[in-house]
């Protein structure tokens, strides 16, 4: 049986305050996008396909990456759409027969230090049980906004801050995303929860960063290169 990963890599680099979308940025002298694939397709047993999703304006601009960079792991491009939820669905769209595929993994475009062990957590869980996702405790104390503009307290310790690569069966996330867009839909386990299917929590990896702002690149960049 096959797994699918889809890679969604639609970011803009606005909050990051660069030129090139972040996706694009060199972590330790390699586009990060480059680091991400390779977490799913580089050194595996030739049983993953991954996808990944861009708007159309930054294919030619990754396509080039590619050749500078000398990069061949196996993937496909799909074009992205204006929501994480429409990107999914065309790379979904696109897949086609399912007869051997297992299971389908949603992973962000920025979170390049997924480990092989995060990602085989999570898909074991899928197979067992249909969907799963990646999870970490949160250190900060946490509030709720109310709407006569105070706030109030969160129970932190029932809380938990959501990963990727979020990962499900391969025909039930399918089925799933044939639902009508809602913008309540933040991340694939809300699609599928949606859908009437539980979501089972897998634990996450605090390293497994997703960068947003340059202090989350120089974090990446040390925990690559400690002794740089």
């Amino acid at each position: 049986m096959r797994t699918i990963t889809i890679i969604v890599a639609g970011g803009s680099g606005t909050r990051f305050g660069a030129q090139l979308p972040k996706q694009f940025l060199e972590l330790a002298a390699k586009p990060i996008l480059m680091r991400t694939i390779n977490a799913f397709g580089e050194n595996r047993d030739g049983s993953f396909d991954v996808i990944i999703t861009l708007p159309t304006g930054q294919m030619e601009l990754w396509r080039a990456l590619c050749e500078r960079h000398g990069f061949v792991v196996p993937h496909r491009v799909v074009a992205g759409g204006e929501t994480r939820w429409r990107s999914v669905k065309n790379a979904l769209d696109s897949i086609g027969d399912i007869a051997d595929v297992d299971v389908i993994a949603v992973h962000d475009g920025v979170r390049p230090l997924a480990t092989a062990n995060l990602i085989n957590r999570v898909l074991d869980a899928a197979r067992r049980d249909g969907a799963a996702i990646p999870v970490v405790p949160l250190n900060d104390s946490v509030r709720q906004l109310d709407g006569d503009g105070g706030s109030h307290a969160l129970d932190r310790s029932s809380l938990r801050a959501v990963q990727t690569p979020q990962a499900f069966d391969a025909r039930l996330l399918i089925e799933a995303y044939r639902q009508p867009f809602d913008p309540t839909f933040t991340d694939d386990a809300s699609v599928v929860e949606r859908y009437g299917h539980q979501v089972t929590l897998v634990e996450g990896d605090p390293q497994n960063l997703k960068i947003t702002r340059p202090m989350d690149l120089a974090l990446a960049e040390y925990l690559l290169n400690p002794d740089a």
